[in-house]
């Protein structure tokens, strides 16, 4: 959807299946239940409550960054489930690269607020950091938040990427809670 809808507990659905609703994360507290995110060049940010009860998947894309997706995402997940974010840990998977995230129309689509992120010489943001910013700033603890700093419009052989390709396949990012033996 490329917005900032969080969606609590969905109702299952196979991979392969159209989804229920239309969201840009989900989150739940359901063990066995794995939740998806598929992306391109998009962000997918994964969350879990260090005591593993709790998770989150979000997708965050250029728009969800410029609406603080990652934030406000983090502080619905808090709320909702009664948790404090410097409990929650994140790791962002492969997405745009700073050197391929290109805004050729940065004030239009970005504005001065996003500045220390552009890069004006080479026209391209580094969503990696904007990110990272957002959920520290949303109250995560530096050492709980993990990037996989691979760039899915530079590596072919491992991602699709949209930007690269203008039509594309989908990288899914999982989590889940395993169910108690």
């Amino acid at each position: 959807m490329h917005g900032d809808t969080l969606i609590f507990d969905p109702l299952p659905v196979a991979p392969e299946a159209s989804p229920c609703v239309d969201g840009d994360g989900m989150a739940t507290a359901r063990p066995g239940m794995g939740l998806m995110i598929k992306t391109a060049d998009c962000q997918p940010i994964l969350l879990a409550h260090v005591e593993g009860r709790h998770i989150a998947a979000l997708h965050a894309g250029w728009r969800g960054n410029r609406m603080d997706f990652p934030g406000s995402g983090v502080a619905r997940f808090c709320e909702y489930y009664g948790l404090h974010p410097r409990d929650v840990l994140a790791v962002r998977g492969p997405s745009l690269g700073p050197a391929r995230a290109e805004f050729v129309n940065f004030a239009a689509e970005w504005g001065e607020a996003f500045s220390p992120w552009f890069d004006a010489r080479e026209r391209t943001m580094d969503l990696w950091s904007l990110t990272r910013h957002q959920l520290l700033r949303a109250g995560l603890l530096p050492a709980h938040i993990f990037g996989l700093d691979l760039c899915t419009a530079s590596l072919p052989e491992l991602f699709y990427s949209y930007r690269r390709e203008k039509v594309s396949g989908r990288q899914a990012g999982v989590i889940w809670i395993e169910e108690e033996r």
